[in-house]
């Protein structure tokens, strides 16, 4: 008896601003833009990519992905889980679909030299994302660099460099 229309809507219809180090925006459509959603079991995002921008890896602990081209040609992919660490990816164009399971890192790429749009679904009112990159070398506090040099087989010195950077 409460619902009202704005609990039900929002609009993708603007790009986001691709100007950033990854050259990419994603405009999130889950349950706190659109409260309707709540116990629904499902979101959206659109993706706007820069030429050569990159949506980096991340994956979805919550939700398994479902993308659409809009526009562009993007490279995807994703990576099964321990011990194969198979990557699985493909070339898409304007309205070809791929599907990124549950949990799994995957990512996505404009190989074009024009600007790229896609639109996703995800099985979760609340999917949550973890930015590989940004978790492991940006977290806070810091994550030891020794460890990280171990674990990655780099030098601390380059570790340490990556955590500066985020």
């Amino acid at each position: 008896m409460l619902a009202k229309a704005e609990d039900f809507f929002f609009s993708v219809k603007n790009p986001g601003n691709t100007n950033n180090p990854v050259g990419s925006n994603v405009t999130s459509v889950n349950v706190e833009q659109i409260p309707g959603l709540n116990t629904l079991g499902m979101s959206a995002v659109r993706i706007d990519y820069a030429p050569y921008g990159q949506n980096a890896p991340h994956t979805h602990p919550r939700a398994t992905e479902i993308l659409v081209v809009l526009e562009g040609t993007l490279l995807v992919g994703f990576v099964t889980s321990n011990p194969n660490n198979t990557l699985i990816s493909k070339f898409l164009n304007k309205g070809d679909v791929f599907v990124f399971p549950i949990g799994l890192i995957h990512f996505q790429f404009n190989v074009g030299k024009t600007n790229a749009v896609a639109m996703a679904g995800l099985s979760s009112q609340n999917p949550g994302v973890i930015t590989i990159a940004d978790a492991v070398f940006g977290s806070k506090p810091a994550i030891n660099p020794d460890f990280l040099a171990k674990a990655f087989q780099l030098d601390v010195k380059v570790v340490k460099d990556l955590q500066a950077k985020f």
